[in-house]
């Protein structure tokens, strides 16, 4: 998994409350086990008239040439809940974003994220509503980010403190998914085997 320290790039507001995962990536689409080739589909319901690829609805914002090349999506509140499908961090990270800020993250979304190296930035609703507000009033702004200082940076000043629990934060700062993280402690396990093996070499 790609380290997260810190990001400098053009964010997204994408102003709606209760965004699930079925308006991320629509279940039509959870075909592949792979990590890659969803990005296509990422809010392919409001992204595209009718579904239909070949039409970009050009009123949605992903469509809109002031946001070409975001990685900082700013959303609204209780963003990625619905169904527990991982696709649909896989979808955001394979378009291109790597951080997320919002008030609040559905649990499992919010997990599944860190798992995939997305980080998901709970700030206040207050700051949310600030962050939100300065981004639609400049399209195209571009945000810093600061996993280690935990802090977001706007281009008026506005500086933002956000949340998140010191294990997510030493995983994506140290590139470590759930099984990197197990094999740190791969000597004791070894230890903890071979001692078993004795103690109980019937098993």
């Amino acid at each position: 998994m790609e380290p997260f320290s810190s990001i400098t790039a053009v964010a997204l507001p994408l102003n709606r409350v209760n965004v699930d995962t079925d308006q991320i990536i629509p279940k039509q689409f959870l075909k592949s086990i792979e990590k890659t080739g969803f990005g296509k589909y990422l809010f392919n319901d409001w992204r595209y008239l009718e579904g239909d690829e070949s039409r970009p609805n050009a009123e949605f914002i992903l469509n809109k040439p002031a946001y070409e090349g975001a990685k900082v999506l700013v959303a609204g509140d209780n963003f990625g809940c619905g169904s527990s499908r991982e696709h649909a961090p896989w979808s955001l990270n394979d378009y291109g974003f790597r951080c997320i800020i919002s008030s609040s993250f559905a649990d499992i979304f919010y997990n599944n994220s860190i798992k995939n190296g997305l980080l998901p930035a709970i700030v206040t609703p207050a700051d949310l509503e600030k962050l939100m507000a300065e981004l639609e009033a400049n399209p195209g702004a571009v945000l810093r980010v600061d996993l280690r200082e935990q802090v977001i940076a706007a281009p008026s000043g506005l500086s933002i403190a956000f949340e998140i629990g010191e294990d997510p934060r030493h995983s994506l700062l140290n590139g470590l998914d759930d099984i990197e993280r197990t094999l740190q402690h791969e000597a004791e396990i070894t230890a903890f085997e071979e001692k078993r093996k004795q103690s109980v070499p019937w098993l």
